[in-house]
């Protein structure tokens, strides 16, 4: 257990910031770092997976940080912002966005571009992470959901089939309740922190409005599915937790209990995987599995191991291995296919969060068969006994580690959104101003990356400020420190005539020599320099 314990603590302080970001902002128009020269009426922004604009929370600001866009509407996975037409000055323009990805996790960020030529950046508005108590609530409350699952699937299970005649039934009886009780407090408490996980707002922090468009919203709607699903419930439970119900009353109550334990991959990361019906389907089948196997080692070892006749157990513990065997089957048959999406690639299990957290959960579930292969064995030579009860024992704590283990893991990014996040848009560009005496000199290159599509807009102003057309622009770029030659390229000079456009190559990655070599007239020439640093391929 000490061993178990230090898997735990290793894992979650090694684990990345959960609940930060699950669809990835992977294009936008205009550009970010672009510079255009005439300003948009709207700016698009386009993620890899469907979003939902959160209101109030997706803004463009001017350069003297003036809001000048409308309500924000996504269309799949493209965020469409209208802009103002009434003031559209020279400058860097801030894109600043706060969305909920098709996962219902919240995604935030800011861009930029720029009309005409680069300037000072506005400030944003939004903060774009989840506020602390936020953060700490919403995997609090996943893994008060599962444990009021387990809670519920086990014990009920057991009172219905399998219930020694002579044995008191209320302890496992209220056992049951509890796990309703547990699951509807976890639930509410999901309705009640998913506006602030859009809004980024500390936990107390809601209002009513909020909460409405919560309701309405489809991970609303589906959480009060829940909610309904557990009101029927406990209308149709009692008579099967006596041991009365019938047939169709238990299928009954199976059904609504498999539409009940769908509502948690319908808003988690399965419903935004790339085979949404099977990676629903299956998390449905592990769930379910998982809160039989653990729920029935629950009630095996609160109410019946201890206290049951011997020749009871004998009857009862195969029945149960038989039960727990095929649970363990469809759990590792459901983990496989769930593993196999959200990594993606071998590679991403080591070299992710979510891929490491998910080889510690496998580690942890193999110390739990173990101690189950173990049990197996005992139950087989001796009904009950204290080997057995110390056995389950370990059982139910390893397994209830894999349950905190999974509430952290869905807060994360699968591995197979690793691509997408490698090639989100950041406004990685380079904006500098350079200046001599005979000239001052704006410049943007975007993106700053290997390959030869790096794109340069340069904007030529005299000293004292005013634009300035030059006779002829150059620019050249050398590798430092490799004893490599620089290359040299002309820019295209445009309308207005102080701006010029052109490409440059970043064929290594490490830092760059830029400069501009420009004549202003006949007789005066002048070069500025900088540096600008590529970095590896991704």
């Amino acid at each position: 257990m000490a061993l178990l314990l230090l898997i735990v603590l290793g894992v979650l302080l090694a684990a990345p910031e959960s609940a930060s970001a699950h669809a990835a902002a992977v294009g936008s128009s205009p550009a970010p770092g672009s510079v255009v020269g005439v300003s948009p009426t709207e700016v698009t922004v386009t993620f890899s997976e469907a979003v939902r604009a959160v209101g109030g929370n997706v803004q463009v600001l001017a350069p003297d940080g003036e809001r000048i866009s409308g309500p924000a509407t996504a269309r799949g996975a493209v965020l469409h912002i209208p802009v103002r037409t009434a003031k559209r000055p020279l400058g860097t323009y801030l894109v600043s966005y706060r969305v909920i990805s098709a996962d219902s996790h919240p995604v935030g960020g800011a861009i930029t571009f720029s009309v005409g030529a680069p300037s000072a950046r506005p400030r944003a508005a939004t903060t774009t992470g989840a506020h602390p108590s936020v953060a700490g609530a919403v995997p609090a409350l996943r893994l008060l959901g599962y444990a009021g699952l387990t809670l519920i699937a086990g014990p009920a299970m057991f009172l219905a089939l399998l219930w020694p005649r002579r044995r008191a039934r209320a302890g496992a009886i209220r056992t049951v309740w509890l796990g309703v009780a547990l699951t509807a407090v976890a639930t509410l408490g999901a309705l009640g922190t998913q506006a602030q996980q859009g809004s980024g707002a500390p936990l107390w922090q809601v209002t009513a409005g909020e909460l409405g468009e919560v309701a309405t919203s489809r991970f609303g709607l589906l959480l009060l599915a829940r909610l309904a699903v557990l009101a029927l419930l406990t209308i149709l439970l009692p008579p099967l937790l006596r041991g009365t119900g019938g047939r169709a009353r238990g299928a009954a109550v199976a059904l609504l209990g498999l539409g009940a334990a769908a509502t948690w991959p319908l808003t988690g990361h399965a419903v935004a995987a790339p085979l949404p019906a099977v990676t629903v389907a299956v998390g449905v089948v592990h769930l379910a599995a998982m809160a039989i196997w653990l729920g029935g080692l629950v009630t095996l070892l609160g109410f019946l191991l201890r206290g049951t006749d011997r020749r009871v157990l004998g009857v009862l513990l195969p029945v149960w291995s038989r039960w727990a065997a095929l649970a363990v089957v469809w759990l590792a048959m459901a983990g496989t296919v769930q593993a196999a999406v959200q990594v993606g690639t071998p590679a991403a299990l080591v070299q992710t969060g979510y891929g490491r957290l998910l080889l510690a959960k496998l580690g942890v579930l193999a110390l739990v068969l173990a101690a189950a292969a173990a049990a197996r064995r005992l139950a087989r030579r001796s009904a009950g006994g204290g080997g057995l009860r110390r056995t389950v024992g370990v059982e139910v704590a390893a397994t209830a580690v894999i349950l905190v283990l999974s509430a952290v893991l869905v807060q994360v990014d699968p591995g197979r959104t690793a691509g997408a996040k490698a090639g989100a848009v950041t406004g990685a560009g380079v904006s500098e101003t350079l200046t001599c005496p005979l000239y001052a000199l704006q410049f943007n290159i975007y993106p700053v990356e290997l390959g030869e599509y790096n794109t340069v807009h340069a904007f030529l102003y005299t000293p004292e400020g005013k634009p300035l057309a030059p006779a002829e622009w150059q620019i050249s770029t050398q590798p430092a420190g490799r004893g490599l030659e620089a290359v040299r390229e002309p820019l295209l000079g445009l309308n207005p005539p102080h701006h010029a456009l052109g490409s440059v190559s970043f064929p290594l990655p490490g830092t760059y020599e830029v400069a501009f070599t420009i004549r202003v007239d006949d007789l005066n020439r002048a070069t500025v320099r900088t540096t600008v640093t590529v970095p590896p391929s991704s």
